[in-house]
């Protein structure tokens, strides 16, 4: 199935997947596109599929087929495709030592149970989310950092009040996703956010009790 194929080009090549289909687009109209590392060639037409050839310093990586109308997608959701047993043992296999802290410029779209430690460096004001279940729910995303890089932390609901800017935090099994082309923390149900060492100046994320602008999810 070319879903969990280039699910798996993505893995274990170090690559978004929704950069990766987006470049496979790129190519087949232009001819050739990069991702990271990876060079793509539109290699012709078989009937109403488009042949591709991938390679990584000069080194062939893959050649497959695509099927024209699956290229123009909209409403993909590539969260689905790396949430497969072949794509988690491939995870596994490539992040044996799941269980210490990721650096922040490691982190990939699809990973799951990671660990994080970094400082909170800003958040944004918190909004009331109107979801697709028909609940309210406060969101606010957080930046946080370590010496490697940057990248956004969701915080859902009480989650909200866990640090504040200047904290130090851990964060245990968190997932992480592509959202607009911006990497984000997510800590779902099974994830955890402690704090190591508080700034006791820090700046406090307040929750509002009448958001202006609500948001629907």
């Amino acid at each position: 199935m070319i879903i969990e194929y280039l699910a798996l080009l993505s893995v274990k090549n170090d690559v978004y997947v929704a950069e990766l289909y987006q470049a496979l687009g790129t190519a087949r109209e232009n001819g050739k596109a990069k991702c990271e590392e990876l060079c793509i060639e539109c290699r012709g037409k078989v009937k109403d599929q488009t042949i591709f050839l991938i390679t990584k310093d000069s080194k062939i990586v893959a050649q497959f087929r695509v099927d024209e109308k699956f290229l123009y997608q909209t409403n993909l959701c590539f969260d689905n495709w790396m949430d497969t047993p072949k794509i988690r043992r491939q995870m596994a296999k490539q992040n044996p030592t799941a269980s210490l802290s990721t650096l922040i410029q490691n982190l990939r779209h699809g990973m799951k149970k990671v660990n994080v430690e970094a400082e909170v460096l800003e958040a944004q004001k918190p909004q009331l989310i109107h979801t697709q279940y028909g609940t309210n729910v406060m969101l606010t995303n957080a930046l946080i950092a370590d010496e490697t890089g940057k990248v956004k932390l969701c915080l859902w609901g009480d989650q909200i009040k866990s640090a504040g800017v200047g904290d130090f935090i851990k964060i245990n099994n968190a997932s992480v996703r592509t959202f607009k082309g911006e990497r984000h923390l997510n800590l779902g149900r099974t994830g955890t956010l402690s704090v190591i060492s508080s700034n006791l100046s820090r700046t406090k994320i307040q929750s509002p009790s009448i958001p202006k602008n609500p948001i629907y999810a």
